[in-house]
């Protein structure tokens, strides 16, 4: 029995009629819940009834049915929500007064009447609250105390102006700040169901000490001493104050300030000459250090962390500080290195968990701070080479290697601690890595990585060693040939290790080895630019490890042995990966010897194009010997790159390019002998052969191609007309594809360039009939070559008409035909996607 509708259909009726009841019930509950509220009478007393003037009342109009709109009635603002806003309204005004009334209209009474007005004031929106909450009018008295706060705060306004105006303004601040804090925190503990006094309290307290140090002209580390008290007063009540909101007020004041006081003395740490200078600094710093500590001792996690974090920082900063007076700058970097690995001891110490992670994100922190002020260096040595571009061949340079970076004007003594941090900290992560088990039993319970982070300590070592052997040519000063040589060798030990840890399944540092060694071939190619003999050795040397590289991870088996199956994927798809790049990178090192050849050799560009042929032969060949293996494909992409160098290296000499596209065609057509290649070399043989016939012809000066195409597309035709009587199913662009292309499209580039309107007439009509035989015969070849070249044929034909025509035409009036066209278009958008995907099928139909 067949379903109609069929199942899915019918299914999809159903869930669509379910949610239309769906909605239509939850429309009709609203619609009923509103009716109810209409006909239930109201809690409240009857509305007073009056008697009308004349006659008896009239009768009560009933309720429209659908007066109401189709829904619940609008939500009224709560009660408490309104009063919270009419009292916050209120408090606000009477503060505004307060404030103009002091400020504006102080000079209208005595002092005593401004002193006894304020008094009262104040001791009155002091005393309120209190009979405010045994009422239970809780936002009321939050208001008012409120208030009560800015009146304590214009009073000490008052008595300064008033009864002390000569004394210090920051002094007198500072014990007013105090004062009021004092005043706040017993008025908050004695109402303790006010919630603003005590956080206010806690804001006074973080401006006394410092007023203090302001008003006695102290000096830095004096602020620096009253930040961190305040710190720690603020740490206290963040740990042990009552209320939530009192702990958070107190524990972003114990942030910022102490903050600010850690930056105060780690400037004056790092600005001191001599160790003596250092001491006080570095005594704020370990101050610094206890307090957060202290703080992250009962700290929740997140807390806790931090606290570590800047309690490691501190005491780094503080130690690093003292022994680094008096050394130079660039050593100053691996001095606080040596305090920040020495730090990772306190890992063993007695600390919670999270103190203990604080503590080695401390270390990890001033590790990383230390590489990144040593990697200028590798970056100059780096991207100086690129400066050989513009002196190609000028010579082994007199200065050494600083030279060649063009680099020997900067200040390289300052720079010779950096190659020694980036190899200590890859030594410590490389020993990490060989270790990783040990450590991890070592650091006990305060740190558990898993085996990422293993690869992660590999591969960093791996760029950091890299990184510091790359900078110490440049920093040491090495001779031009020595610096090079240390850098091919360096390149050649950096792919050996690559090979290694692909071989062997640890795919993050070998893709961490792979990435130096790309970026030290570079550096060291470009940098060998300078001399002939050195271009050769260079990259010779480079080719043979890159080949080396691509022939040495050619067995795709070896990295899956004893391995789980998804780390085993993952390596063979690098392994693969990087065989590719390396032959790729063989190959664009022959591209650059023979180029280099040419130039030897004296040839101008063009005479030396036939030589960069030589790399793509050899590609071809590697491809037939590579097959079907992953790498075949890249290194035959890249000899046709070569090949494409030499056909622009040959395009200011026509015959120079006639015979390069030539014997291109060659290698091309001999690549499509290889059935896996045949679709796509096929033809571009056929295109490269013809378009070297066209470029002879030109530059011998023919003008009329025809005389020399024609012999070959009337035989071409004829066997392609042969061809389908045999095989009907043949393409048409096999059988008449290359026939038509050697005579019509040379033709169209004459007739484009001849200024007579013979040979445009002619191929106009020749093209005319062809479309019109490809259109009757349902031939696709026919009907697209022959409807191309005579759409360009016309275009050439009517390209002087359009452009008076458009010269004519007012400024305005392209535009607007190219916007009404778009809007037509995009009206009719749907129809114009249905027909051109009917041509589409037609034209796909055809042979």
């Amino acid at each position: 029995m067949e379903h109609v509708p069929p199942p899915a259909e019918e299914l999809a009726l159903l869930d669509r009629e379910l949610a239309r009841l769906d909605a239509r019930r939850s429309q009709l509950l609203v619609r009923r819940a509103w009716l109810l509220s209409v006909l239930t009478p109201p809690a409240g007393p009857p509305a007073p009834q009056f008697a009308a003037p004349f006659g008896p009342p009239p009768p009560a109009r009933p309720a429209a049915p659908f007066a109401a709109p189709f829904g619940p009635p609008a939500a009224q603002a709560a009660p408490r929500g309104a009063q919270n806003v009419l009292l916050t309204l209120g408090g606000l005004l009477l503060t505004i007064a307060a404030i103009a009334f002091t400020l504006v209209s102080w000079g209208h009474m005595g002092i005593a009447g401004r002193s006894a007005v304020l008094a009262v004031v104040t001791l009155a929106a002091l005393a309120a609250p209190a009979a405010l909450l045994r009422r239970g009018l809780s936002a009321t008295a939050e208001s008012l105390g409120a208030l009560a706060s800015v009146l304590m705060i214009l009073d000490a306004y008052a008595l300064h102006r008033v009864a002390m105006p000569d004394a210090d303004g920051p002094g007198f601040a500072a014990a007013a700040s105090a004062v009021l804090a004092v005043l706040w925190a017993g008025y908050g503990l004695l109402l303790d169901r006010l919630r603003l006094p005590l956080p206010l309290a806690v804001v006074s307290a973080q401006l006394p000490l410092l007023l203090w140090a302001w008003s006695a002209g102290s000096d830095a580390s004096v602020f620096g001493w009253a930040l961190l008290l305040t710190a720690a007063l603020d740490c206290t009540i963040a740990m042990r104050g009552p209320g939530l909101a009192v702990r958070v007020t107190a524990c972003v004041g114990c942030w910022t300030t102490g903050l600010l006081g850690l930056a105060v003395a780690l400037a004056q740490s790092v600005s001191a000459d001599a160790a003596s200078d250092a001491l006080a600094p570095a005594a704020l710093l370990l101050a610094g250090a206890a307090i957060a500590l202290f703080g992250a001792w009962r700290a929740p996690r997140g807390l806790a962390v931090a606290g570590g974090l800047l309690a490691g920082v501190s005491g780094v900063a503080a130690v690093g500080g003292v022994l680094r007076a008096g050394v130079e700058w660039n050593w100053s970097v691996p001095l606080y290195l040596l305090c920040g690995v020495v730090l990772l001891a306190s890992v063993r110490a007695p600390l919670p968990r999270p103190v203990g992670q604080g503590l080695v994100w401390a270390s990890s922190a001033v590790t990383a701070v230390a590489v990144l002020a040593s990697a200028p260096p590798v970056g100059m040595s780096l991207m100086g080479a690129v400066s050989q571009l513009a002196r190609v061949w000028s010579g082994a340079p007199d200065g050494g290697v600083r030279a060649a970076l063009g680099t020997e004007g900067l200040a390289w003594s300052r720079l010779t601690a950096a190659p020694v941090v980036l190899l200590v900290v890859a030594g410590l992560l490389g020993a990490a890595h060989r270790s990783w088990d040990r450590l991890v039993r070592a650091a006990g319970p305060v740190v558990s990585p898993g085996p990422a982070w293993r690869n992660t300590a590999g591969a960093v070592a791996t760029v950091l060693c890299w990184a510091g052997l790359t900078a110490l040519p440049a920093v040491l000063g090495l001779p031009y040939a020595a610096a090079v040589a240390a850098q091919s060798v360096l390149v050649a030990a950096v792919f050996a290790v690559a090979v290694r840890g692909l071989r062997h399944g640890a795919v993050a540092v070998g893709t961490a080895a792979l990435v130096c060694g790309l970026a030290g071939a570079v550096s060291a190619g470009l940098l060998a630019l300078a001399a002939e003999a050195m271009t050769y050795a260079v990259f010779a040397v480079l080719l043979l490890v890159s080949g080396a590289v691509a022939v040495l991870l050619d067995d795709t088996a070896t990295p899956t042995r004893g391995l789980p199956q998804d780390r085993a994927t993952r390596a063979v798809g690098a392994l693969r990966i990087v065989q590719s790049v390396s032959a790729c990178g063989a190959v664009v090192c022959a591209m650059v010897i023979a180029r280099a050849a040419g130039a030897s050799l004296g040839l101008a560009g063009y005479r030396a194009a036939p030589l960069m042929l030589a790399v793509p032969l050899v590609t071809v060949l590697l491809g037939a010997r590579l097959q079907n293996r992953p790498s075949a494909l890249p290194v035959e992409l890249t000899g046709a790159m070569a090949a494409a160098v030499a056909v622009v290296m040959a395009v200011p000499d026509g015959p120079f390019l006639a015979l390069v596209l030539a014997l291109s065609g060659v290698l091309a057509a001999g690549t499509a002998v290889r059935a896996e290649r045949r679709p796509v070399a096929g033809y571009l043989a056929l295109a490269l052969f013809v378009l070297a016939t066209w470029v002879r012809l030109t530059a011998s000066g023919v003008s009329a191609p025809e005389a020399y195409t024609l012999p070959v597309t009337v035989p071409a035709l004829a066997v392609g007309v042969l061809r389908r009587r045999r095989d009907p199913e043949a393409s048409s662009w096999t059988a008449y594809g290359a026939g038509l292309t050697v005579t019509l499209v040379p033709s169209l580039f004459a007739a484009w360039i001849d200024p007579h309107w013979l040979r445009p007439l002619l191929l106009g009509v020749a093209a005319l009939v062809i479309t019109l035989a490809g259109a009757r015969l349902r031939l696709q070849a026919l009907l697209l070559v022959g409807g191309a070249v005579l759409a360009l044929d016309a275009v050439h034909e009517l390209a002087p008409y359009v452009v008076q025509v458009v010269g004519a035409l007012p400024r305005w009036l392209p535009p607007a035909v190219a916007g009404l066209l778009l809007l037509v278009v995009g009206a009719t958008y749907e129809q114009r996607l249905r027909d051109a995907r009917r041509l589409k099928e037609t034209v796909g139909r055809m042979r």
